[in-house]
């Protein structure tokens, strides 16, 4: 009889052959794996890295929100019961594992209870990636978000950011001196503070200010794909149909040549709809220090091995490396 293998026995194989993952399209295979498949496993290889502070950050961050089980489907109603249905606890982790273990050391998502166990569980049995962690809590509240502050230094979090929608909220709302507020009890816990966001009127307003974050995550794709807006389609900062998160990537190019701070691109494929060769080649050659990606466990170690060729070919930038 044939040994059965449980799905962490599966993963540890992968990074000892070359396995038939898919592209990263969100489809499984139907080739059986192949020894001469160029997109072979990093071997815990640390992809190239650069520094957050003192931090040494993979400049492929791994994102949160498919591990918080949140997605954009756009018009696709049953992709959010495909993805909670997928992405079980368990997968989760052997996610993080397989990230690690492919070169990515940092990830970024949300404090939820869920991922937190799944967090905590896995530095319990000796896993090693690094966390950029945020909070969805009304930071109006400070109780609650002093709560999930805690929660985070407990967990000994590697830096903390100030959600982008909280940035974007506020800024609109000009009622910047509650993110001010935020900026400041971050701070005071001694790790890296940054400012997430999807407009870019939160980053000037940083700047303008001078609010004494030491990173930005902001979003950055561009508009060629099939569902991307048309002319006069991007009245709103963000919106699912047509789908974008980045309403204007010129000007976020233009300005953020002027920033000294580093900047982690986020949103790079416009939630799965630009292929991970063309967002990463396009998140760096337009100025960004990291790219953040949300990855199922399927696209892991292919997309690794996509960045380490795109990093090698980046061409000199018009922005230089703030990080």
């Amino acid at each position: 009889m044939k040994r059965l293998l449980n799905r962490r026995n599966f993963i540890r194989n992968t990074l000892l052959a070359t396995t038939g993952l898919a592209a990263s399209t969100g489809q499984a295979s139907e080739t059986p794996a192949s020894t001469d498949n160029k997109f072979a496993p990093a071997q815990q290889k640390l992809l190239p890295a650069g520094k957050l502070g003192e931090l040494n950050i993979t400049r492929l961050i791994l994102g949160g929100n498919l591990l918080t089980r949140v997605q954009h489907a756009r018009d696709l109603r049953y992709i959010g019961k495909l993805v909670k249905s997928y992405n079980t606890d368990s997968r989760i982790r052997e996610t993080i594992e397989l990230a690690e273990a492919s070169g990515i050391n940092t990830l970024s998502v949300n404090v939820t209870p869920a991922v937190m166990m799944v967090l905590n569980d896995h530095r319990k049995n000796g896993g090693k990636i690094q966390t950029i962690l945020y909070s969805t809590a009304d930071i109006e509240n400070p109780t609650r978000y002093a709560e999930d502050l805690r929660i985070m230094t407990d967990f000994g979090t590697e830096a903390i950011y100030i959600w982008g929608v909280h940035a974007d909220k506020y800024v609109a709302q000009g009622k910047w001196d509650i993110i001010s507020k935020g900026v400041e009890t971050i701070k005071a816990l001694g790790v890296p503070c940054g400012l997430g966001a999807h407009d870019l009127l939160a980053i000037k307003e940083c700047e303008r200010t001078r609010l004494p974050v030491d990173f930005y995550i902001k979003t950055l794709h561009h508009h060629k794909y099939p569902t991307a807006p048309h002319a006069g389609e991007t009245g709103r900062i963000t919106a699912e149909l047509p789908g974008y998160w980045c309403n204007n990537p010129d000007e976020v190019i233009a300005f953020m040549k002027t920033v000294t701070k580093p900047w982690i691109a986020f949103k790079i494929m416009a939630a799965g709809a630009i292929p991970p060769q063309d967002a990463f080649s396009y998140a760096f050659n337009s100025g960004a220090d990291f790219a953040l990606a949300g990855m199922f466990d399927f696209d892991i170690v292919e997309d690794c091995q996509i960045m380490r060729n795109v990093l090698a070919q980046v061409p000199n930038r018009a922005r230089p490396w703030r990080a």
